[in-house]
C-alpha cells in the first residue's frame, strides 16, 4: 500500500463525501479509491469512515486521523514544490476555479499562457457563476472579482476591473431621438436595465462620486436579470436594456461601435480582482507562481 496516497484519497472523501468525486479527480475508478481507504483502515486497525447507501461521514478516530493526514499531504506536497522550485520548474496539477464570463474572457487567457510558460503544468480550470466551495471542490485558488465576503480563504488582489454604463448602438441611437439619454446616474432610475442577480444588492449600481472617497448608489430597475454573467452580455447586444458590467465585458463591440458607453462623466466604482486560496495552499510553489503570473498579466492588459 501507497500510504501516502492512500492518505491523499482519504482526505479527500472526507472533504468531498464521495469516492466517485475523488475518483474523477485522480483518473482512478470508485474502486480503487475505495480499496485505498479500506487499505488504511486495515493497517490501523481502525474504521475512519462510515458509509451508507447515500452518504460518506468520518467516526470519531476518523476526524482525527484526517487532520494529522492533511498536513502529512499538504507538507509532502509543498516539499515536492519547493524542490521543483529551486529547479526554476513548476511542475504538477493546478485546479482554479472563476466565474463563467470573467473566467472564459480574462482568466483563459492567462491559464493557457502559464501553461506554455510551464510545460511540465497540468490545469484543471473550473468555471461556475454560483457559489463554490474551493475546499470541498478541491481546488487550488479562485479568481473572483468583486468586494471580498467574510471567509477563511485568505486573498491575494491582483488587480481591478474597470465597469461602463453601456447599451447597443441602436438602443443608444432610439434614446437620443426621444431626447432621454441619461445623463446623470441618478437617470437611470427611468430606465429598462439589465440586472446580474449574482451581486449582493443587484438593483444597486454604484458610481464615484467626484470626492473620490465617496460614491453614489443608484437604485435601477429591469425587465430582465440573469443570475450569469455570459448572459448579461448577451441581453445588452441583443438590446433588452442598459447593462453595467465590466469593461471587458465588451471590449470588440467598444471597439467597432456596436455598444456605446453612457455617461462617460461618470465613473461606475471599479471592482477589485483577488486569487483566494485555502490557508493549506499558502506555500505552494506552482500556486504563488501563478498569483504572480496573474498579476503580471493583468496589469499589462489595464
Amino acid at each position: 500500500m501507497d500510504r501516502l496516497a492512500a492518505m491523499a484519497s482519504l482526505v479527500r472523501v472526507a472533504e468531498t463525501g464521495s469516492f466517485s468525486a475523488v475518483a474523477r479527480e485522480l483518473g482512478s475508478t470508485q474502486s480503487l479509491v475505495s480499496k485505498q481507504v479500506a487499505a488504511l483502515e486495515a493497517h490501523l486497525g481502525v474504521k475512519l469512515l462510515s458509509r451508507t447507501t447515500r452518504s460518506v461521514s468520518l467516526t470519531d478516530e476518523g476526524r482525527t486521523y484526517v487532520e494529522a493526514a492533511r498536513r502529512i499531504v499538504q507538507d509532502a506536497q509543498q516539499a515536492e514544490e519547493a524542490l521543483r522550485g529551486d529547479a526554476g520548474q513548476v511542475t504538477g496539477r493546478l485546479r482554479i476555479g472563476a466565474s463563467a464570463g470573467f473566467g472564459r474572457i480574462v482568466v483563459f487567457p492567462i491559464v493557457r499562457a502559464f501553461m506554455q510558460a510551464h510545460p511540465q503544468l497540468s490545469v484543471e480550470f473550473q468555471l461556475s457563476d454560483s457559489f463554490v466551495d474551493v475546499v470541498e471542490q478541491g481546488l487550488d485558488a479562485v479568481v473572483r472579482v468583486g468586494e471580498l465576503a467574510d471567509s477563511s480563504l485568505l486573498a491575494q488582489r491582483v488587480g481591478t476591473a474597470e465597469r461602463s454604463v453601456v447599451a447597443t448602438r441602436e438602443l443608444a441611437a432610439k434614446l437620443n431621438r426621444e431626447g432621454r439619454v441619461p445623463l446623470a446616474p441618478s437617470d437611470l432610475t427611468a430606465h429598462d436595465c439589465v440586472l446580474y442577480t449574482g451581486l449582493t444588492t443587484p438593483g444597486t449600481w454604484v458610481f464615484d462620486a467626484s470626492d473620490t472617497a465617496a460614491v453614489e448608489r443608484v437604485k435601477v430597475s429591469g425587465r430582465f436579470q440573469t443570475n450569469n454573467t455570459e448572459v448579461v452580455r448577451e441581453a445588452v447586444l441583443h438590446g433588452l436594456g442598459i447593462g453595467f458590467a465590466p469593461t471587458w465585458f465588451f471590449t470588440e463591440e467598444l471597439a467597432d461601435g456596436r455598444v456605446i458607453r453612457l455617461l462617460p462623466l461618470h465613473a461606475p466604482r471599479p471592482l477589485p480582482i483577488h486569487v483566494l486560496y485555502p490557508a493549506a495552499r499558502k506555500h505552494s510553489a506552482k500556486l504563488a507562481a501563478f498569483i504572480q503570473f496573474v498579476r503580471g498579466r493583468l496589469a499589462a492588459n489595464a
